[in-house]
């Protein structure tokens, strides 16, 4: 982003005149003072969020300087009960990454809930760029912080957002992982996807949907809300069993806590792995690696994808708009469940 499209930061001014009110009521509104009426309240309170306003004291203090701090805010997680997912090491692996990473260049990381929500933390937006991992489509997050011209680049696209290039892609492993089965001799292979609407789930189907059409086969997919966990994966493998017909020959689940739950249930119902059916995990985690047998898994490499991200950041504060968007390989991690 050049220096002519960085917009300067929104100001008390602009909230007042954008909600029809005074500068008073606006600091009395998002300082829990004075008295206002319910409505000026809600209508001051919107004017700000629409326009990226923080009544912080540090972040109205430091609009022309950098605070030496960059922000990560880590998409998949804000729709969780938790940031901390039970046995999914992914995200903590790539947050210790990019902190170290950013340390290493100079800055500190910040790890910051969805700032484009009112209970998101005021400093947020002081800070001197974001990395924004697995964007939802149509991400708002994305939205707030270019309106504001805060520097930001993204690991996995914006699927509605094809003018958005600043983003790091991965190698998308599917084609190693179904020409993988395919070697140790499957003839069927579905597809367990989650629900998020984000590039990790379009792209991966896509891409399983073309194989399927080059193969001739008919394409066999499931989506499963990646809050069910196991438990999830277990609900697949009931949908399979209670199909009727025979199972795939394959199955590959984007998230290994659904590879493994369905892996326990088909094993329960008197099925073998790998012998009758293959399971592979496109994310490693926990789970994969702990079940009998253990879970051919793909390693997003997130802590290579945490030093693009920050090399990547860090380019474009330096002014440097050009450079190419890196890209990060994953690697296959071959296990019991798929090998004959």
């Amino acid at each position: 982003m050049s220096s002519s499209q960085i917009r300067r930061r929104p100001t008390i001014h602009d909230v007042a005149r954008a909600a029809g009110v005074s500068i008073t009521t606006v600091s009395h509104t998002l300082n829990d003072k004075g008295v206002v009426a319910t409505a000026t309240r809600q209508r001051v309170r919107d004017a700000a969020t629409e326009l990226g306003y923080s009544p912080d004291a540090i972040a109205r203090g430091l609009r022309s300087n950098r605070l030496g701090v960059l922000g990560l805010v880590i998409r998949p997680l804000d729709d969780l009960d938790s940031y901390q997912p039970e046995g999914v090491d992914y995200f903590m692996r790539f947050a210790g990454a990019a902190a170290v990473e950013a340390l290493d260049r100079g800055y500190g990381l910040m790890l910051v809930r969805d700032p484009s929500t009112p209970d998101a933390p005021q400093i947020a937006l002081a800070l001197d760029g974001f990395i924004i991992a697995d964007p939802v489509a149509s991400d708002p997050v994305i939205a707030l912080l270019n309106r504001l011209g805060t520097p930001l680049v993204a690991v996995g696209r914006d699927i509605e957002r094809p003018e958005f290039r600043d983003w790091v892609a991965d190698s998308h492993d599917i084609g190693s992982v179904l020409s993988h089965v395919q070697e140790q001799g499957a003839e069927t292979v579905a597809l367990v996807r989650g629900t998020d609407a984000n590039a990790w789930n379009a792209d991966n189907e896509s891409e399983y949907r073309q194989w399927a059409r080059e193969s001739n086969q008919t394409a066999i997919v499931y989506s499963k809300d990646e809050r069910s966990g196991e438990a999830g994966g277990r609900e697949v493998a009931e949908s399979m069993l209670n199909f009727g017909g025979p199972l795939p020959d394959a199955v590959y689940c984007l998230t290994g806590r659904h590879a493994a739950g369905l892996q326990r249930r088909l094993q329960k119902a008197g099925f073998s792995v790998p012998d009758q059916v293959m399971v592979v995990a496109g994310s490693d985690s926990e789970q994969t690696r702990n079940s009998t047998p253990p879970i051919t898994s793909v390693d997003l490499q997130p802590e290579a994808s945490a030093k693009a991200a920050v090399g990547f950041l860090l380019a474009r504060l330096e002014g440097n708009e050009n450079g190419p968007a890196p890209i990060v390989e994953n690697k296959l991690i071959v296990r019991g469940s798929t090998t004959r």
